[in-house]
């Protein structure tokens, strides 16, 4: 790579006899091959060339087409790391109460659903939240039963780890009463939950899947979003959900989808089973623990508001088998795990698992930890030592963070504080992935770039580069590609065009002047995301050379 501007040449201009070239010029192109270049040159479905505008002009001739970007911004697509599409789908096609204020407007929304959806089956919806309630109350049984019309409801939680449901659902599932998990008249979690998801879930029809993940795909290509990691498994959406995405991924217009498949592996049957899925790693959500919103991410020690430690699914002996089978099988393995007794088990296990088939195998498989939110030193170390990628939600610590917020009220203020902590693992040199785990939290990467570089505990802040990098080719790296998530010559024609203000050099220290925009720096400018300020807007989406979103009169 040129820290300069680079020339075109006989050898690097694109053929128009073959494929169609684009050249995309007069604006500003976010690239390490050239921190000042002003245009682009994609051939295909990769780019070609990326430069200045004086050397754009002796491209001007032999491409098929020029876009007059008129000062937009060319960056990367965005990956986001953790995605549960159908989920994510519904709730913007079906009933969404992450907005309602109260329990007395979730249930009238529940009844304005009820009424707009007479043939549904089972009726379904997603995101509440009693934390911001006034009287912290959820509706009771009898409530959703009065609002659903006695029909069956199933309503999860905003983390989706515990979910509200009406008697007529529990009617369908025969044996729940005696499941962990099960309560009477409350949120059911653990094996309890699964099972009523399962029951709900089987009564999508084909079309309704479908239409739920061409909103959500639709959604993150409108986002400039070119990739997500669908984390998918028995327990969370099935196979079929799976594979249907997959398919809909490559026969649509989309951004990418990147399978994982939550499932232990114990064997070489095991891993071929998840190769034959079209998943690329046993990974995702494959629960050690739950989440702390719901009280079942696992801790050392109790919880300030209740008095347990949450819920332990997974083993060292467990972690360390499907990590051990994972790596020899060259797949990459992951875990779901949030509370710190949660992660402690997980390094437990892939140590174990390191000293069964060594540590370099370990860490060529490039295995993940989503979310990862409870790390102490000690974790970050054994992240570091292993190669795992932290595959992280900044979005949390926007929505539940602070002195006051969610984490804070679960766990005491000092506990709270030290979740997520960035910072301290791009210093220990682990890699990190961004994403939303939407519907936990919304499909928005700026959002989750500002989230993280302005986290609400300040030591873990990041600068927005490394932020922005996290999110477009952390993501590439974490899914085991590094050739990605870049504008480079060569690269995959995955970018978006936004547009946005000034471009800054933005870092997380508030002791120093925190951005800067002299050019001398050498460094891509990125837009400011201080707090308050307008986020970028996207203009354009393409995923491999193909356009996937195209903004209205943008």
């Amino acid at each position: 790579m040129n820290d300069t501007p680079s020339s075109p040449d006989a050898d690097s201009a694109p053929n128009s006899a073959k494929e169609h070239t684009l050249l995309l010029r007069g604006g500003e192109v976010h690239s390490p091959a050239d921190p000042f270049a002003t245009a682009m040159v994609v051939q295909g479905d990769r780019i070609a060339w990326v430069g200045s505008e004086g050397a754009a002009d002796s491209f001007a001739e032999g491409v098929s087409e020029t876009v007059h970007l008129d000062g937009a911004l060319v960056t990367p697509a965005f990956t986001d790391a953790h995605v549960h599409s159908t989920a994510t789908g519904l709730a913007l096609t079906g009933l969404d109460l992450s907005t309602v204020g109260s329990r007395t407007e979730a249930l009238a929304a529940v009844r304005e659903h009820t009424v707009a959806r007479p043939c549904d089956r089972v009726l379904l919806g997603t995101g509440w939240d009693t934390t911001g309630w006034p009287d912290r109350r959820h509706p009771t049984r009898r409530e959703l039963d009065e609002a659903a019309g006695g029909r069956p409801l199933y309503l999860t939680r905003v983390d989706v780890h515990s979910a509200l449901v009406s008697t007529a659902l529990l009617d369908l599932v025969q044996g729940v009463t005696e499941l962990p998990g099960y309560l009477p008249d409350g949120p059911l979690t653990g094996d309890a939950h699964h099972a009523v998801r399962a029951a709900a879930h089987a009564t999508l029809t084909a079309e309704q899947r479908t239409e739920a993940q061409r909103a959500a795909l639709r959604q993150a290509a409108e986002a400039g979003i070119g990739s997500v990691h669908e984390c998918a498994g028995p327990t969370i959406s099935g196979a079929e959900d799976l594979t249907g995405l997959l398919r809909l991924a490559r026969t649509e217009a989309l951004p990418r989808v990147t399978g994982y498949w939550a499932e232990a592996v114990t064997s070489a049957k095991d891993a071929a089973r998840i190769r034959e899925l079209g998943a690329v790693g046993a990974a995702g959500d494959l629960f050690a623990d739950g989440s702390l919103g719901s009280h079942t991410a696992h801790l050392e020690s109790p919880y300030a508001d209740a008095g347990h430690t949450g819920s332990a699914l997974l083993e060292a002996e467990d972690i360390a088998a499907h990590v051990a089978s994972c790596s020899e099988a060259g797949i990459q393995a992951g875990f779901h795990a949030i509370g710190d007794a949660a992660l402690r088990a997980v390094t437990d296990g892939v140590r174990a698992a390191a000293e069964r088939v060594g540590v370099g195998r370990v860490r060529a498989a490039r295995h993940r930890i989503e979310h990862a939110e409870m790390l102490d030193e000690d974790a970050i170390r054994a992240f570091a030592e292993f190669g795992l990628t932290a595959s992280v939600q900044p979005g949390f610590d926007a929505a539940w963070g602070g002195d006051h917020g969610m984490y804070a009220e679960r766990l005491g203020r000092d506990r709270a504080r030290t979740l997520n902590p960035y910072a301290a693992l791009l210093r220990a040199g682990v890699p990190l992935a961004l994403g939303s785990d939407s519907p936990v939290t919304p499909l928005g990467p700026w959002a989750a770039v500002r989230a993280a570089a302005f986290h609400r505990t300040p030591e873990h802040r990041v600068s927005v580069r490394a932020a922005f990098t996290a999110h477009t080719r952390g993501g590439w790296r974490a899914a085991g590609q590094d050739d990605a998530g870049v504008l480079v010559p060569g690269a995959p024609a995955d970018y978006a065009i936004w547009r946005t203000g000034e471009l800054v050099v933005q870092t997380p220290d508030d002791r120093v002047t925190n951005w800067s925009t002299d050019p001398r720096s050498g460094t891509p400018g990125l837009p400011d995301l201080s707090p308050g300020g307008q986020l970028p807007v996207c203009l354009r989406t393409v995923v491999g050379g193909r356009t996937v979103h195209a903004r209205p009169n943008g």
